[in-house]
């Protein structure tokens, strides 16, 4: 296996030069950055973690904390936070929390003592609802945090949220306007959420301007989310339009709708939250709120290594992410 001592002998540089541009360092510059990864890729370099570590006190891993692998949208989080710390040279540990705080809290408790250089986290559904910080204090004094989606405005760290207020109101703006929709209704099951309380409030906005009626299903964990859409459904058969806001409910929904003789687009427009293959996995094709994961990511791997690699104090940052709406089939102007 090559050396670093060794690429750079083979490059006509100094193993200092050939160190920082695997590193991406600022003081290198970018002709060299890439005469020196093309190289080290060419000949299959893979640097000494043990020996970087000893030299610099840093385990070029980073923690990476999400609620779930199961919703598609933190798989492709992770998978953008992934993809942007291996351009680095840095790993991730990956911990799941399951909603729940024990389990964050554990995940915090295991990856602070040495393991990691630093978090990313989306905050567990538990940790929400019962506005506990005091883990993301503790290990926030010596460890740099990044929240992404699922933020704590009371943790002083660094985050990259949605347009969640915005991002709603413009899409029953739409339905309202464009599609000319007078009976909407929106389905949630995270409306105790941070991220749900912003969409329930930007639906609620676009109704109270066009002086509608609101109409908001709220999915109880206890029972099936099928029977309460389908026996809402039934019970008020003038809905013709319905913005889901999460990842599911909106493809569940549609489902439902076909059980009522009702048609999608022409009878019942619908909107739901975005996965990458969410269009795939319907018929019609359902046009999406586009939350653009990976970027949401790899926007949230770059601000952590900004404050991995910064030599002096750090601001905090909150950077947002828009969100897209993308029309396709249940929609009637797509």
């Amino acid at each position: 296996m090559v050396t670093l001592k060794e690429l750079a002998k083979l490059l006509n540089v100094s193993v200092s030069t050939v160190s920082k541009a695997l590193s991406d360092s600022s003081e290198i510059g970018e002709n060299t950055k890439r005469r020196v990864t093309e190289l080290a890729n060419e000949l299959n370099y893979k640097p000494n973690r043990i020996a970087q570590q000893l030299k610099t006190s840093k385990t070029k891993v980073v923690g990476v904390v999400v609620p779930s692998l199961m919703n598609p949208f933190f798989a492709e989080v992770v998978h953008g936070i992934e993809t942007t710390l291996e351009n680095h040279n840095y790993d991730m540990m990956v911990c799941i929390s399951n909603e729940s705080l024990e389990k964050e809290q554990r995940s915090f408790d295991l990856l602070s003592t040495g393991s990691v250089d630093g978090f990313i986290v989306a905050v567990a559904r538990e940790t929400q609802t019962n506005h506990s910080i005091k883990h993301f204090e503790n290990v926030g004094r010596t460890t740099p945090i990044v929240m992404f989606d699922r933020v704590l405005n009371d943790v002083a760290c660094s985050k990259v949220v949605v347009d969640d207020f915005e991002t709603v109101y413009q899409a029953t703006k739409y339905l309202i306007e464009e599609e000319n929709r007078k009976h909407l209704l929106l389905i949630s099951n995270i409306e105790e959420l941070s991220v749900g309380k912003q969409r329930i409030k930007g639906y609620a906005k676009a109704i109270e301007e066009a002086n509608l009626k609101s109409s908001v299903l709220k999915l109880d964990d206890e029972i099936n989310p099928d029977e309460l859409i389908l026996e809402h459904l039934k019970k008020n058969l003038n809905i013709d339009a319905i913005i889901s806001i999460d990842h599911i409910t909106g493809i569940m929904a549609l489902n439902m709708v076909k059980k009522i003789d009702k048609k999608v687009p022409d009878d019942i427009s619908v909107i739901g939250f975005d996965y990458v293959d969410s269009k795939f996995v319907s018929s019609p094709k359902i046009s999406v709120v586009n939350q653009k994961g990976f970027k949401i990511g790899e926007t949230s791997a770059k601000l952590l290594l900004d404050e991995l690699n910064s030599k002096s104090r750090v601001k905090h940052k909150t950077i947002m992410v828009k969100s897209l709406l993308s029309l396709n089939g249940t929609t009637q102007n797509k």
